[in-house]
């Protein structure tokens, strides 16, 4: 099992005559390997960066992640729309959330700190707490301890702003929280920073709990993330499945706020809705309120497998709409959308939205449409069938042989363009992954962008794959035996 495993999903006699065929066009095997057991990488880790407004979690997150990308500014809450980001750290792969970002005066600075620090928790594998050592421990710390502590999730605790010798008494004052070793840091000037990640990964698991109910079968309902712009009508439309299907709530304890998920009844099968917005009944957290939407959005995504992405059809598509969609294809996940309030709709505001749907809506040209209306429940029936065929895209995996014919007939009839006097060929691919699908393709020559959106486009009319992202990762052949290149 565990050989299967280092294959991705490779079995083992494919995997030998994979690597025979990589070694005949004289490529390095462990870069081979390396490169399978990359892409054949489940869902990553997540860690969550909570703390106190200004004591310097962007900073840490922008030192974690290694560029400046969070946003980083000398007052509080700040922080803005994106909140997930890619690290690594010796060799090892997991995903950061950074809660920067959420107003200190929206309820209250405790309230704003619990509220933020939850929806973190909830998503995370573990989570990084950030103290100002310079401040020491304060009320609206212990407060977040306490929620740590029922979260049951493993924490690193970081004692930030040390920098220097003289710091180090004020950072293991912070034994007193109770949450053991105090890592002093400076994630200003990285000081520390390098021992604090090697706790970070002894913290975090080596892949997430959610197995996705892959393997035997047993792994409970499917999970269905329900997410869009605030508004939009997601509780609408869960109401109305929940009513019309009887449904079963179920209180799942064992987190901070002992989170709803739904269980529903569509179509003969069970579905489980996770975390979606309108089940808890919360106060509304005004200036905030986009900062936690995409929070809450980001926590609702790692736990499902499908994100039913709403649409509001009587505005034009936004930004905001975008950046859901966006988040949800950096997830991973399989797709759906659906285009509420569609009964609402005028001649003219039709016309205008498939334009629209044409240009703004063109990176998931491939995902599931359904028009619907929460409302009314008009064509609600139409969502299950759809939400099936994503999750069956997401789960496809082309056999090795099977790809390698088919990519043949296309470099064979669609050549990559000479570019300098050389034409780059795909020598040969594989499939690494499902859920989902990922793709390592070996080639002679640095492949161009349009070439690779053709060959995923050819991909799909080949295979499906609807409803689902495909990841594709290049590795390039130099000559001379130099350095491999991987172009994502």
């Amino acid at each position: 099992m565990n050989d299967q495993h280092d294959h991705g999903a490779l079995g083992d006699a494919e995997y030998a005559e994979f690597m025979e065929l990589a070694a005949e066009e004289g490529f390095d095997l462990d870069e081979v390997e390396g490169a399978i057991e990359e892409a054949s990488a489940g869902p990553l880790p997540v860690l969550a960066v909570v703390g106190r407004p200004n004591v310097g979690k962007s900073t840490l997150v922008n030192r974690i992640i290694g560029r400046r990308e969070a946003v980083v500014e000398d007052k509080p809450g700040v922080t803005r729309d994106r909140v997930t980001y890619e690290a690594e750290w010796a060799g090892r792969r997991f995903k950061v959330v950074d809660t920067g970002g959420w107003e200190q005066d929206v309820l209250g600075i405790d309230a704003s700190v619990a509220a933020q620090a939850e929806y973190a928790i909830e998503a995370a594998d573990a989570v990084v707490f950030v103290v100002d050592a310079k401040v020491g421990a304060t009320d609206t710390d212990e407060a977040v301890v306490r929620l740590l502590r029922r979260a049951g999730k493993p924490v690193v605790l970081c004692a930030n702003k040390v920098d220097g010798q003289s710091g180090e008494a004020d950072a293991a004052s912070l034994w007193s929280l109770g949450l053991g070793q105090p890592h002093p840091v400076s994630s200003l000037h990285g000081r520390g920073t390098g021992d604090m990640l090697d706790a970070v990964l002894e913290a975090l698991p080596e892949a997430p709990e959610q197995t996705f109910g892959s393997g035997t079968g047993i792994g409970g309902p499917r999970r269905i993330a329900l997410i869009g712009r605030p508004n939009v009508g997601k509780s609408s439309l869960l109401n109305k499945v929940a009513r019309e299907d009887r449904v079963v709530v179920n209180e799942l304890a064992g987190t901070t706020r002992d989170p709803v998920d739904e269980l529903i009844e569509l179509g003969g099968v069970t579905w489980k809705f996770v975390d979606t917005a309108g089940i808890r009944k919360k106060v509304h957290l005004q200036q905030g309120a986009d900062y936690y939407a995409s929070l809450r959005t980001a926590a609702a995504v790692e736990k499902a497998e499908v994100a039913v992405i709403l649409i509001d059809t009587t505005e034009s598509i936004s930004v905001q709409d975008q950046r859901i969609i966006t988040m949800a294809v950096e997830a991973g996940r399989a797709i759906v959308i659906a285009y509420n309030k569609w009964d609402e709709l005028d001649e003219e505001r039709r016309y205008y939205l498939e334009r629209e749907i044409e240009t703004e809506m063109q990176q998931v040209a491939w995902a599931p449409r359904v028009n619907v209306s929460a409302k009314t429940g008009r064509h609600m029936e139409k969502l299950v069938p759809a939400i099936e065929t994503a999750l069956a895209g997401w789960e496809t995996r082309v056999p090795t042989g099977r790809l390698n014919a088919f990519l043949g007939e296309v470099v064979a009839a669609h050549p990559h363009p000479i570019r300098g006097g050389k034409q780059p060929r795909i020598l040969f691919g594989t499939q690494a992954g499902s859920k989902p699908p990922r793709f390592v393709l070996f080639a002679s020559g640095f492949l161009e962008h349009g070439y690779r959106r053709f060959i995923e486009r050819r991909l799909r009319e080949e295979f499906g794959f609807e409803g689902t992202p495909l990841h594709i990762s290049v590795r390039v052949r130099e000559k001379r035996g130099a350095q491999y290149k991987k172009k994502k």
